[in-house]
């Protein structure tokens, strides 16, 4: 296996379409790194760069510390499985997975061999004779998968492969694809748009937007300490809530209001905030910091909000109700479907306030609580 880098490499297409804009990033040797991202964002285009589909406009890409901007893609011992699985219809799932074997003049026995192989990895054997119309969506992208792993690659390029099945399967095959991993330690990019796939499959999460990535780090680093607001909206679902405001320094404490009511900031985001002493800010809270009783971690005098409760939604052991604040909507807590659930009509929701984020103002704010 092998280390992918890409140094400060950027795609530009005909229209000066920016899709990739000056990417820095390092996929470590065994490695599973996900790229996330809306349509559009770019990870599809990265990954083509990595594989040799695309000529990267400016930047180095290297691959097992070899330069492979200039390598032809079948020499860069890269294997990639697309969405659309890329199955020959007139060969049995046997042939295909031998296919890019018998190009590389592996000798007979050896193909076999590494064929059964990974279709007892994958499950597959009764599948080999089989041809792809006869095969049902999971089926075939197992044998998309088993005709990466015979190669023995250096690295996987995977992109949204599980794009095209329904959810049931889409689970499935997650679990394999990451049971997979640990059993071949191999170097891996899986490109997605799914935020599931993403927390569940990856070592590593690089987010992206407009060809930027704007976070990379272990899942639940990004998820509770996300740089910026993109990826604190982006990543999560229901997604996190975002209330307009000021910071107000009163009676030796720092305030959060929108100029009706205030909220006490703790210690750590009052100090962090008041150095950087943004003019207005925007607060963020994820849906399970938000509560309906003030107990526990949501007890304290000084972090109610006046709501309106426009709509509970019952989702078996949790209820999310989604409320409006000052008239912003959504703004949403996911309680436990035990509790109380207040009626339509107004109430007060409590906040985690040690959850809580601050974030400079726009749509791409930096994260102003977050620790360097």
């Amino acid at each position: 296996m092998a280390e992918v880098v890409f140094e400060e490499v950027t795609k530009i297409f005909p229209g000066d379409v920016v899709a990739v804009d000056a990417l820095s990033l390092s996929i470590r040797d065994g490695e599973l790194l996900v790229l996330l991202g809306p349509s559009g964002c770019g990870k599809t285009t990265t990954v083509r760069m990595a594989a040799g589909l695309e000529e990267p406009t400016s930047g180095t890409i290297r691959i097992a510390a070899r330069v492979a901007n200039d390598i032809p893609p079948e020499d860069r011992d890269i294997a990639m499985v697309f969405q659309s699985y890329a199955l020959y219809p007139h060969m049995s799932a046997y042939a295909n997975m031998a296919f890019p074997l018998r190009m590389r003049k592996v000798p007979r026995s050896q193909i076999d061999r590494r064929v059964r192989e990974a279709a007892s990895i994958l499950g597959i054997e009764q599948l080999l004779r089989r041809k792809p119309r006869s095969l049902s969506g999971g089926q075939r992208q197992r044998v998309a998968l088993g005709k990466a792993i015979v190669r023995r690659p250096a690295a996987f390029l995977l992109d949204e492969p599980l794009s095209n099945l329904d959810a049931k399967l889409r689970l499935e095959m997650r679990a394999e694809i990451k049971r997979l991993h640990r059993r071949t330690h191999s170097t891996t990019i899986y490109v997605t748009h799914d935020q599931e796939e993403a927390m569940t499959l990856g070592d590593r999460i690089a987010v992206m937007h407009k060809g930027v990535l704007h976070q990379c780090g272990r899942p639940m680093e990004v998820y509770d300490c996300p740089a910026d607001r993109f990826v604190a909206g982006f990543v999560g679902t229901p997604a996190m809530n975002f209330l307009r405001g000021s910071l107000l320094n009163e009676d030796g404490a720092v305030w959060f209001t929108d100029g009706e009511w205030k909220l006490r900031m703790p210690d750590l985001s009052a100090r962090i905030s008041m150095q950087s002493r943004p003019p207005d800010v925007v607060l963020g809270a994820r849906p399970e910091a938000v509560g309906i009783r003030p107990e526990g971690r949501f007890a304290g005098p000084d972090n109610a909000l006046p709501a309106k409760v426009d709509l509970v939604e019952p989702l078996g052991d949790r209820v999310d109700i989604h409320a409006s604040i000052n008239g912003q909507l959504p703004f949403v807590a996911r309680v436990d479907a035990h509790q109380h659930i207040p009626p339509q009509g107004p109430t007060r929701l409590f906040l985690d306030m040690r959850k809580t984020h601050l974030f400079e103002p726009g749509p791409q704010g930096r994260n102003i609580t977050r620790a360097d």
